[in-house]
Order: structure tokens, then sequence, then C-alpha cells
């Protein structure tokens, strides 16, 4: 019994000791939102911290003469419209002077058929010219609202075929200048080392009153938390859960090794 206790008692003491790796805080994969030609890469800023960046540049040419002759178009229809509007203004004043003529001169016994005939065939004429003119204004700002929508878009997609990387690290590019990309293509692995993290795999009797606990990275105190657990054990280590702690990013390198203890 006593040899069976000295060869559980190190299992013991290290039962709480854990190993883990310095991770970045997240790592991405970047993809493609569009379609087209990659014509541009940054080789040079590969394997560094990037803020503000184009990394990656997708053709254009086309979306953006797209624009251009959009916009161009938009402000042809605003014009046809302003027109159409200041006729239609004017047509209106017609439509009620004929009405009124034809109101007045059907009523006459003096007047003659052919007479009123004549006021209605005008009142009628200007009032469906009238109507045809503010059917006209209609369809122009449906054009107007249409094309607006396509602006929106193009500018979305030329947004989209320049890949910009703010305040990460790009870690891999995995197109080359010359691939044709669709959407949904890896693009790039970029990683935020603004901070780092800790993925250790806990026992179910760790579980107990971890909030509690105080972390001790390689020996040494710290005010760190779990600040991510898993309840359903880990698929590869059936018998445990996956837990993350947040950590401040390394001063030096990443991926180093560090012992995790909680007390």
């Amino acid at each position: 019994m006593k040899i069976f206790l000295l060869l559980l008692s190190p299992l013991l003491i290290f039962a709480k000791v854990h190993y883990a790796k310095v991770e970045p805080y997240d790592s991405i994969l970047l993809k493609s939102a569009v379609s087209g030609l990659v014509t541009d890469i940054d080789l040079d800023s590969e394997g560094k911290k990037v803020s503000s960046k184009v990394i990656i540049h997708i053709d254009d040419v086309l979306d953006k003469v797209n624009l251009e002759d959009t916009q161009k178009s938009i402000l042809l229809l605003t014009k046809m419209l302003e027109i159409n509007k200041n006729i239609a203004n004017t047509l209106i004043g017609t439509v009620k002077r004929q009405e009124e003529y034809y109101n007045r001169i059907r009523q006459l016994s003096t007047a003659s058929k052919t007479q009123k005939d004549s006021a209605y065939n005008n009142f009628s004429s200007a009032k469906t010219q009238y109507l045809t003119t503010k059917e006209k204004i209609i369809s122009l700002k449906k054009q107007i609202l249409d094309l607006d929508y396509k602006v929106s878009q193009l500018k979305d997609i030329i947004m989209k075929k320049s890949i910009v990387v703010n305040n990460k690290y790009l870690y891999k590019l995995i197109v080359k200048k010359g691939d044709f990309v669709a959407p949904g293509t890896a693009l790039a692995q970029i990683k935020d080392i603004n901070r780092a993290k800790l993925i250790i795999f806990l026992e179910s009797y760790e579980l107990k009153k971890l909030a509690e606990k105080t972390i001790y990275i390689n020996s040494r105190k710290t005010k760190y938390k779990v600040n991510k657990l898993w309840k359903i054990a880990d698929d590869k280590f059936i018998s445990s859960y996956k837990a993350e702690i947040y950590i401040d990013a390394p001063k030096d390198i990443f991926s180093k090794l560090v012992k995790v203890e909680m007390k």
C-alpha cells in the first residue's frame, strides 16, 4: 500500500500542471468576396504586422469604368426628370383651363355639338399628355433608384477588390499575381497578435470553483482568468474540457511553450 501511494503521489502533485503554446489571439483566413484577376500582391509585407495597407489587389478597371458611366447616366436622368417635372407643371395648368372651358361650354345651349366635342377632345388630350408625363416621371425615378443601387454595388465590388489588412500580422499569402480568383477563394491568412491566448484541456475535477482560482504561468502568479470554457468534452481529448486563457501579447515571439497551473 505504501508503495502504491508513493507511485501515486507524483501524479497528484502534477495533476494541475498544463503546458500550452502562446498562440495569437485569433487566426483569420481571408477569402475573396468577388471574382477577378489578381493584379498585385504585397510580398514584402508577408511575415510582418501590417497597418491599413492593401496586400492584394484584384483587377477593377472595368468596374471603375462601369461606375463612372453609371454615375453619368444618373446625372442625365436627373436632368430629364427635372425637365419632365417642369413640363408636368405646365400641363397641369393647361388641363385645368381646358377642363373649365369644357365644363362651361357643354352647358351652353348656343354651343354646337362640334364645339362641345372639340372642347372635350382638347381637355382629354391635355389630361392624357399630363398623365403620360407623370408616368414618365415615375419611370425616371425608378431608373435613378435602380442606378443608385448599381452604384452602391459597384462601389462595394471595387472596395472588396482591394484587400486591406489593418493592425494584423500577415502570416501567409495564398494567391499569386496572375491568379484568377472566384468568390470563396482563399487569399491570405492573417493573425491577431495584439493579444495572445493559451489553450489548455482541463479534467472535470479542475472545473470546480474555476473562477476563484489563480493562474500561474511558468510558476509566476498572474491576473489572468479562464475566458472561455467548453462545457462539452473535447472530441480528441474525450475526457477533457477545452479552455482558453487570454493573455498579453509576448514582447518577442509567439509559439513558446509555457507551464500553466491553477491553484
